[in-house]
């Protein structure tokens, strides 16, 4: 198993980490946050400065996890050694993509986030189990690297993941819509709660709290999330928008909120009854179609659920 350097030890690369020893891989990580490395290595695990941690990953051609926010992830891109094999965790996928681009394009770069989390952050907050039957995105671009690819994909098999193959485009407009607005209604419904006063916030019940769970999350994580997937999220707010308005239009002339709530439930129950019975497929990542046929797969709603040698076993419903 190839090593792994993580960089920044908040909830998810504090995970990543985890759950990498825990695989038996050899792992070690470098984050600005003094708290959150004195609190790594209290748990025994090994933490260096940047520096010493890329020169070690380039001695030992480790797989770079980059785990900071976005707006920190030219600085490290910046200290890269050449030829340095690289993945992401970070909740958007284009600006990285850009990013890497311009500012290292000697990495071998492919694009990863893993959709799991809580509204707590820094290292404290994580655990190996974290990505435990959760979708891991990776980024399948024409042009990646294949061997860097099966690195990106062995390590989040390795974390009890399955991973849903995609383009950087479709995965920042897929998320807008099931991560970002939630987190923008999450904040105005919350707000909109506390304006009703204290009587308001004592009748609060679960509905409250399950759709303002993730108001309660770090602001600077969150804005840095959202407004780096500006263009996607823009999109998914006029959605959003329309179909409350159509609500109130129809509330305000007849009544009724039928067509709403009738949508709503429907769109709930889709989610609940995603087909479980699936087709085993196989993907040869050594053959010229494969990263289309990954990417069929993701599209489709499939997943990676193994990887043997070269070969990915996937399964589409």
């Amino acid at each position: 198993m190839r090593d792994v350097c993580v960089i920044g030890l908040g909830l998810i690369g504090g995970s990543v980490l985890r759950a990498a020893v825990a695989a038996g891989r050899v792992a070690w990580g470098a984050t600005a946050s003094e708290t959150d490395a004195a609190a790594a290595r209290g748990d025994g695990f090994e933490v260096s400065g940047l520096p010493a941690a890329l020169a070690r990953a380039a001695e030992r051609d480790a797989l770079v996890v980059i785990a900071v926010p976005l707006p920190a992830v030219e600085e490290v891109l910046r200290s890269l050694p050449s030829g340095t094999r690289l993945t992401d965790v970070v909740s958007v996928k284009g600006p990285v993509r850009d990013l890497v681009a311009r500012v290292a394009p000697h990495a071998r770069y492919v694009g990863g986030h893993p959709m799991a989390g809580t509204a707590a952050s820094g290292w404290a907050a994580g655990g190996r189990t974290l990505f435990n039957g959760a979708p891991w995105v990776v980024a399948t671009e024409d042009g990646i690297d294949p061997d860097v690819l099966v690195d990106v994909l062995a390590l989040a098999l390795d974390t009890g993941a399955h991973v849903v193959p995609t383009t950087a485009d479709e995965h920042d407009a897929a998320v807008a819509r099931i991560s970002h607005l939630p987190h923008v209604l999450a904040a105005v419904l919350a707000s909109v709660g506390a304006e009703g006063g204290p009587l308001a916030l004592a009748l609060a019940a679960g509905s409250f709290g399950d759709g303002t769970r993730v108001a309660a999350s770090n602001p600077d994580l969150v804005r840095a999330m959202c407004e780096g997937n500006r263009a996607a999220l823009l999109t998914a707010v006029d959605d959003a928008l329309g179909r409350l308005g159509a609500a109130r239009g129809s509330l305000a002339s007849t009544g009724g909120l039928a067509k709403t709530i009738d949508a709503g439930r429907a769109a709930r129950r889709a989610l609940d009854e995603r087909a479980t019975d699936r087709a085993e497929i196989t993907v040869d990542l050594t053959s010229p179609g494969a990263l289309a046929a990954l990417r069929a797969v993701g599209a489709r709603g499939g997943q990676v659920v193994a990887l043997n040698g070269s070969t990915a076993v996937a399964r589409t419903s």
